[in-house]
């Protein structure tokens, strides 16, 4: 029997991942049945987000048990169809994880006929990370023109993307990366207004102030408590904070999360703290999806993608996501891309 190869979860993680937390494994191509797809993936993402239920925790996703395949977006090519609605060289984003081949019955994967823009762009910033700045900064902001943003995490595909579709609204919009090189493609190439490395900065709290004179009417965090909370004295009365990500709080036992101190400004000030999971926006994303696109094909909006080679290296790409390593959309090609 041909055989495909997949990453499932080892043992659960404690602290920041390792190697020892994931395990490659080979399984036997399933036999497709009545209603049914097969699909070869060929690339697969690694999500941040995903590592709370790596340790057992229910997050907007349920807890991995050991032995499951790790969870992420994947686009693949349909091999096999007993589905009228599928044909055999379709190519499709679905949720099939860090694994060669999935088997569906249709449910969940969106057939790909757009060509304007790469199939990868599919699971960066035409799928969640994309799509959690777009709804993060309508719905949850409700941003308006000429506003003051502040962008946390900015390098990355969320925090990049918010960071452009701020400044198309004429906004101030300040980024804060981690390394010189990000910073300068947020300010060369993205347009931000000003960016702050907070690895070379002997201040944050001062270099923030600075960029940001007169007060932040939206913070888009994508760090974590501490970075919100030395942000919301700053905020200007009825600003409003969004809670996309916590990347610097993943790893921390719950026990050992920071918590808020400045709370008594959401009082002076009015202010509105409010966390997103995308998929409640799930029936606008078409439209979301169609101002992306038309927005990157004419050029006024940049993302940046690094795909790395081979199923083996998904575990040291999603480790990388910790260390300060990636620089934009990180995915991995897990199979032959399609002709």
């Amino acid at each position: 029997m041909a055989t495909y190869q997949r990453i499932v979860l080892a043992k659960p993680a404690d602290g920041i991942p390792s190697a020892d937390n994931f395990q490659l494994d080979e399984q036997e191509i399933p036999a497709i049945g009545d209603g049914e797809v097969l699909v070869r993936n060929f690339l697969a993402s690694v999500d941040p987000g995903m590592r709370s239920i790596l340790s057992g925790t229910d997050s907007y996703s349920a807890a991995l048990k050991s032995g499951e395949v790790i969870s992420s977006a994947s686009i693949g090519v349909v091999e096999q169809s007993n589905n009228p609605k599928f044909n055999i060289g379709d190519v499709v984003n679905g949720a099939f994880g860090w694994s060669q081949y999935g088997l569906s019955n249709g449910r969940g994967l969106l057939k790909l006929t757009d060509t304007r823009l790469p199939y990868s762009c599919n699971i960066g910033i035409l799928g969640i990370p994309g799509l959690t700045a777009f709804f993060g900064l309508e719905r949850i902001a409700k941003l308006q023109d000429n506003e003051t943003v502040l962008v946390t995490s900015a390098a990355g595909t969320v925090g990049a993307t918010a960071g452009q579709l701020a400044k198309a609204k004429g906004c101030h919009v300040t980024g804060i990366a981690g390394s010189d090189e990000k910073c300068a493609w947020l300010r060369d190439v993205c347009g931000f207004d000003e960016v702050i490395n907070y690895k070379a900065v002997s201040d944050l709290d001062e270099a923030i102030s600075n960029a940001c004179p007169n007060g932040i009417d939206v913070l888009f965090d994508n760090v974590g408590t501490a970075m919100i909370d030395r942000v919301i004295p700053k905020m200007k009365m009825g600003g409003r904070i969004v809670v996309s990500g916590q990347v610097a709080d993943y790893n921390k036992a719950p026990a050992d999360r920071p918590g808020l101190k400045n709370t008594s400004f959401f009082i002076s000030n009015r202010l509105r703290m409010e966390g997103l999971v995308v998929f409640d926006d799930f029936r606008e994303f078409g439209r979301a999806k169609e101002d992306l696109t038309q927005r990157i094909v004419n050029g006024q909006l940049q993302y940046r993608e690094e795909i790395i080679q081979g199923i083996e290296n998904m575990p040291s790409a999603f480790i990388g996501l910790f260390t300060g390593e990636s620089f934009g959309r990180r995915l991995v090609q897990i199979g032959e891309l399609p002709a």
